[in-house]
């Protein structure tokens, strides 16, 4: 057994979980749940009241978090020690929303200047780039940014600037590739021209195949299409670690942004990986988004457990996928422009805490992450919500909306609130078969049929969801709501006590996809690996031939 689950409040929570009652009893018995179970942080309200809890539930949760040291290891984290044992590594993606005058130090070394200079290194460029200053090979003005990176130096620019649409230069246009799948980069190299095109390389390595052979691609496009390879350092930038490697492609050093160990992919769209971001909402707005998440760094930090906005929801699904056997969360917005934010939490949640052992390689004998999905309220109430009603599977439910849209228009809003509200209440009230049967008193069918179809109409509520709700959709209230998922993720695996820091398995990926790349290229027929692999491998090479 593991230390989590010797926890003489383990059993409790086993316990106490088997006997909650239905929530619609828990609001029945206490008219100011609400109030009781509500948080207001950074920009963001938080209404928790619909999940399966009473305050013993709460006590016992906070219990726990205390017992696993939960808030030494959040200072432990803000502090820069070494908590990415296996990489040795500190954890620092807040730093990058630092105020200038904090002394945050890796090695010895406050970290926080080189973060600033960084910082207005972007600045300069995207004044450059935005001011007409910077021009393309034939003297044109930018207009389009094609961005190249994978997984957190992908996805991240990709999903903050599609929900930040409202704030966008409107002479500027960004294209997002990350697949090496051929077809994504072709389709948007059709949609540029090379003379007033910038590209924007993000690999710590300079070698991360996909991103790699993007940039080459897009490169031999370059050069086809007019420009020359003295041409190339007004056209391709990268963030990268390796300096040598972008100048020997063809760019100018000052054009290179710096990254650094100490902040994951998944949580680099803070660093100069949102040099996409910053050219297309300005760099104040950028900075905008830096402090909404600097203040739910400060809240995290600082708040008590029982009033912590990341610590609840943390503690909540943990609550789920421990004790009510929840192999899944949902996420979802009732926002067009969020309607990408559910796979950004998909990788953050599951890159981080997809593990099966504890910080000292003990094999844990707990669920850890849930698959994390979701979609773009209303859509998803037209299909997936059916399972989330009726379905067998426990699935607790995040809703996100904005009280105020960016594009009022007659009562759309209005429709938007009232199915993302009503969502949640069907979800935790459901309808009982005497309730199915009453609104069948009135119509043509026999007693059999109205017994029959009650039944199908029974939902069973006391299905959980947090909703979350903000004012407006701002880089500052954008900001906020990503550094929460951040420090959500990171509550759950410091109580699992894995590290979320890490990601040996796509590592393997990695490795074994570079060595079938290896088979696919060679001039005979695979035969080492599995006979499966063989096969496949052999089969793809004689259609290319």
């Amino acid at each position: 057994m593991t230390k989590l689950t010797q926890s003489t409040l383990w059993p409790q929570l086993e316990q106490h979980s088997a006997k909650l009652p239905h929530m619609r009893t828990l609001f029945e018995s206490d008219s100011e749940r609400f109030d009781k179970m509500s948080l207001s942080a950074c920009g963001l309200f938080l209404d928790y009241s619909k999940n399966r809890a009473t305050d013993e539930t709460l006590k016992l949760l906070v219990s726990l978090a205390e017992e696993c040291n939960l808030t030494a290891k959040i200072q432990a984290m803000f502090k820069g020690e070494i908590i990415n044992n296996t990489e040795k590594r500190a954890v620092l993606h807040t730093a990058l929303r630092a105020n200038s005058d904090q002394d945050i130090r890796v090695d010895g070394i406050n970290i926080v200047p080189e973060v600033k200079q960084t910082q207005a290194k972007m600045a300069k460029f995207v004044d450059a780039v935005t001011s007409g200053q910077w021009l393309g090979y034939t003297g044109k003005k930018i207009t389009d940014i094609v961005a190249i990176g994978i997984g957190g130096s992908f996805l991240g620019p990709k999903i903050v600037t599609q929900a930040l649409r409202p704030y966008w230069n409107p002479s500027l246009n960004c294209h997002f590739v990350a697949n090496v799948d051929a077809t994504s980069l072709v389709e948007k190299l059709r949609l540029v021209n090379p003379e007033t095109t910038l590209f924007i390389m993000s690999s710590k390595s300079f070698g991360t195949q996909e991103t790699l052979t993007n940039t080459l691609s897009a490169k031999d496009w370059f050069l086809a299409n007019g420009g020359c390879q003295a041409d190339v350092a007004k056209h391709f930038v990268a963030v990268t670690s390796n300096v040598t490697k972008a100048t020997e492609f063809g760019m100018d050093a000052d054009n290179i942004f710096p990254m650094w160990d100490w902040v994951g992919g998944r949580y680099s769209l803070w660093s100069a990986i949102g040099l996409p971001i910053a050219l297309l909402i300005g760099m104040d707005n950028f900075y905008a988004l830096l402090d909404g998440a600097k203040a739910m760094d400060e809240h995290f930090l600082h708040a008590p457990i029982e009033k912590n906005m990341p610590a609840i929801m943390g503690l909540f699904s943990l609550l789920y996928g421990n004790f009510h056997q929840a192999q899944s969360h949902v996420v979802l917005t009732y926002d067009h422009y969020l309607r990408g934010l559910p796979a950004y939490f998909q990788q953050l949640d599951m890159e981080s805490n997809g593990k099966s052992v504890t910080l000292n390689g003990e094999t844990v004998n707990y669920s850890t992450g849930p698959v994390i999905w979701g979609g773009e309220g209303t859509n998803g109430q037209h299909a997936y919500h059916q399972l989330i009603h009726q379905g067998t599977p426990l699935i607790p439910a995040d809703f996100i909306l904005p009280l105020q849209s960016h594009n009022p228009l007659g009562e759309h809003h209005q429709q938007l609130a009232s199915n993302c509200f009503g969502q949640t209440q069907a979800m935790m009230q459901g309808r009982t078969y005497e309730e199915a049967l009453a609104e069948l008193s009135h119509s043509q069918l026999s007693d059999e049929e109205k017994n029959l179809i009650a039944k199908h109409k029974v939902m069973p509520g006391n299905k959980p969801s947090n909703t979350l709700l903000m004012n407006k959709l701002t880089p500052g209230t954008l900001g906020a709501l990503i550094a929460l998922y951040e420090h959500r993720t990171f509550v759950q695996g410091a109580i699992w006590d894995i590290n979320s820091f890490d990601q040996w398995g796509v590592e393997l990926g990695k490795t074994l996809g570079n060595d079938v790349l290896a088979r696919l290229k060679a001039d005979s027929d695979a035969n080492e690996l599995d006979a499966s692999s063989n096969g496949l491998i052999n089969k793809f090479r004689r259609a290319s031939i």
